[in-house]
C-alpha cells in the first residue's frame, strides 16, 4: 500500500473535553484497529529510516510499544521498552522530564542499548517534546547513535521540534501534523 496516499486522519477521532475541559484529544485507536491503517502507519515511519542502519528501536510507555515495536520488526531491528520506573526488573539508567503538571522519568535497562547501535526513537505522538527530549538523553548516556525520531502524529501547535532540537539535531518525521 502507498503509504503516502493513506488517509490517516480519517480514522483518527477527536474526543473534545478529554482527559479535560478545553483539551481535545486525538484517540488513535480506530486507526491501530484498522489493518491496512495500522500497516500503513508502521511501513511509513519504517520506510522513512529504512536506510539508516538503525539496530535498536525505543519507544516509550505505553502507546510508543505499540507503534514502536512492529517498525523495530519491519527494520529487523531490536526493540527497546523506555519505562516508567519500578517497571524493569534488572539494572536500568533513568532520565527525568518536566511535565505541564509536575516532573515523570523513563528507565531503559543499562545493557539495552550499546555505544555501537544506532537507535531510532518512535511514539504514537509528540506533543511538547519533553518525552521524546529526556528519551534522546537516555540514548546519550548509552553512548549509541540516534537515527531520527518517529511519530505517528505531531502537535505542531506545541511546537514540539523546539524542545527536540535542543536535545538533537537528528532527523524528525511525523506523519500526521495536527496545527
Amino acid at each position: 500500500m502507498d503509504q503516502q496516499a493513506f488517509d490517516f486522519e480519517s480514522l483518527i477521532v477527536d474526543i473534545p473535553d478529554y482527559p479535560q475541559p478545553g483539551v481535545v484529544f486525538k484517540d488513535i485507536t480506530p486507526l491501530m484497529a484498522d489493518p491496512k491503517g495500522f500497516a500503513a502507519v508502521v511501513d511509513a515511519i519504517a520506510d522513512h529510516f529504512k536506510d539508516a542502519g538503525v539496530t535498536k528501536v525505543v519507544g516509550a510507555e505505553a502507546r510508543g510499544f505499540m507503534v514502536g515495536a512492529p517498525v523495530a520488526y519491519r527494520l529487523g531491528a531490536g526493540f527497546v521498552p523506555a519505562r516508567k520506573p519500578g517497571k524493569l526488573p534488572r539494572k536500568v539508567i533513568s532520565e527525568s522530564y518536566t511535565l505541564e503538571y509536575g516532573t515523570n522519568e523513563l528507565q531503559i535497562h543499562v545493557d539495552a542499548i550499546g555505544p555501537d547501535d544506532v537507535v531510532l526513537l518512535v511514539d504514537d505522538l509528540v506533543a511538547t517534546g519533553g518525552t521524546a527530549a529526556a528519551q534522546v538523553r537516555l540514548i546519550e548516556k548509552t553512548g549509541a547513535r540516534l537515527a531520527g525520531l518517529g511519530f505517528l502524529m505531531e502537535l505542531d501547535f506545541l511546537n514540539p521540534r523546539e524542545t527536540i532540537a535542543k536535545a538533537t539535531d537528528a532527523d524528525v518525521f511525523a506523519l500526521v501534523h495536527v496545527r
